[in-house]
């Protein structure tokens, strides 16, 4: 492929000439370059406002993008070893239902871990398409689910060899990868499509001591998201393909289903710099990051009571390797839970990390970040720690990830439902899903039994005061299940 010069921002560079020529806009936005908006203007600027407009010639149009979109997209492709890319603005989730969309009709089954994030059931749903789980391997002493052997994939390709696509995470939210080349390799041999949710890995191409992601080992298709770990804005991702399994020319249709007509410049500028900034500087960048994150990684275990977890898991079952910038704390041992430690570190000590579980707490380490804000980490957590007495701690209760799939995600959606207490939904089929968001992997399905043990994991996590979503109620004190009221 030739090289093309990765200095360039196509878009960005179009979207600024709009904004130094002073155009008179009669076309959406309403607020008119923040002229109709002023309150809001005074506090994010002016410029961002400026760029906050709408396709039309000049600026290409991101449903049927033939010019400075289209350019930015290739620079994009290239910069991620893929063949084609396509701006998102739905984040990742709109890119992995793309995927699904592109490769499974209704019937297909399509092989997938049961800790995907709930946009695959989202995909599931939109499709019809019916999912053969893989059990993803526990690492019992974090209490977290970690990837798929490659065993596991293998033995469900040979079960299912219809299947029309293997679905993986590279890698997972704590930062676990699976042997993705091994799985390519498996799943290209019975031709179904490999398709990997790389929401957090967009840095990992840019620096040689990451896991290796699905363009570099051959895989069919990739969603993104540049803004949790390659810099761009929040909602702004992309869809990556190679190979000939599936068409560019059907992706761009599925993609168009959902895809809406009024697309942010602001989002997709976003993305054109921070593929800029990457492909120039993500080396450097991130071998600064790695050296900080490890040195971090060292001093909190130096903090009598935690655990940070690291590359010693490369080689347990579900890791094959191991992305360092997930910065995962077990706090079990200072007798919290790491709901407890998100809030008491956000209350007390003004920091707020990614997510919390029932054992720990993640930290998301970036190129945005500086010694300084992980030493302010550290300090907290000695402070904390030197707060607490270290107990020894047993875990008294199993993560429900093996539930039974009664019936298809899509037909549970579209199925006549009844409402019940979650008290009283044992034996019953679900027809939404509860998840814990973050990080947004359900714990129950539509389509899937309803058992104690899942009823008394949900109870726990409403306990913790765990934020809950995916039900009606809000609250989750009833769920919808499967019948007639």
């Amino acid at each position: 492929m030739r090289r093309i010069d990765q200095t360039k921002t196509p878009l960005f560079d179009a979207v600024k000439d709009y904004v130094d020529h002073h155009v008179i806009p009669f076309h959406v936005p309403g607020h008119k370059q923040g002229k109709g908006m002023e309150e809001f203007r005074e506090y994010v600027g002016h410029k961002v406002l400026e760029m906050d407009v709408n396709g039309m010639e000049d600026l290409d149009n991101a449903c049927n993008p033939i010019s400075v979109i289209l350019e930015s997209e290739k620079l994009c492709a290239q910069a991620f070893g893929a063949q084609n890319a396509y701006f998102l603005v739905n984040g990742t989730t709109a890119g992995v239902q793309a995927m699904i969309l592109s490769t499974c009709e209704p019937g297909d089954e399509i092989i997938m871990p049961r800790n995907a994030h709930k946009s695959t059931i989202g995909g599931l749903i939109l499709s019809g398409a019916v999912p053969v789980y893989m059990q993803p391997e526990i690492n019992e002493e974090l209490g977290i689910a970690m990837g798929i052997t490659e065993q596991a994939a293998k033995k469900a390709i040979k079960d299912h060899p219809y299947a029309k696509a293997v679905f993986v995470i590279n890698p997972t939210y704590y930062g676990a990868a699976s042997d993705l080349k091994s799985i390519v390799r498996s799943a290209h041999r019975h031709h179904m499509a490999v398709l990997a949710d790389e929401a957090h890995g967009a840095h990992m191409c840019f620096y040689d001591d990451f896991p290796l992601t699905a363009m570099e080992v051959g895989a069919d298709m990739s969603a993104v998201s540049l803004h949790k770990t390659a810099g761009s804005m929040t909602q702004s991702a992309v869809l990556l393909t190679r190979g000939n399994i599936v068409s560019p020319e059907v992706v761009k249709q599925v993609i168009n289903l959902t895809y809406t007509t009024s697309a942010s410049y602001v989002l997709m500028c976003s993305i054109d710099m921070a593929r800029k900034r990457m492909a120039l500087q993500g080396a450097e960048l991130l071998e600064r990051t790695l050296a900080l994150v490890q040195w971090a990684r060292a001093e909190i275990n130096k903090i009598d009571g935690l655990y940070a977890f690291g590359k010693e898991l490369v080689g347990t079952p579900g890791c094959y390797d191991f992305d360092e910038t997930k910065l995962g704390i077990n706090v079990v041992q200072l007798g919290y839970t790491g709901y407890e430690m998100e809030k008491k570190l956000r209350a007390e000590y003004n920091i707020q990390i990614e997510l919390s579980d029932l054992y720990n707490i993640l930290a998301i380490v970036s190129i945005g970040d500086t010694k300084e804000d992980l030493q302010a980490l550290i300090n907290a957590l000695k402070d904390i720690a030197n707060k607490t007495e270290v107990k020894q701690v047993k875990r008294t209760i199993d993560i429900p990830y093996k539930p039974m799939l009664i019936v298809s995600p899509r037909d549970a959606f579209y199925s006549h439902k009844k409402t019940v207490r979650i008290e009283n939904a044992a034996g019953e089929i679900s027809a939404e899903m509860i998840m814990a968001y973050p990080p947004g992997i359900p714990v129950i399905c539509p389509g899937e039994k309803i058992t104690k043990d899942i009823i008394d994991y949900v109870k726990m996590l409403k306990e913790e005061h765990c934020q809950l979503q995916g039900t009606a109620d809000p609250y989750v004190n009833h769920v919808r299940v499967l019948g007639s009221e």
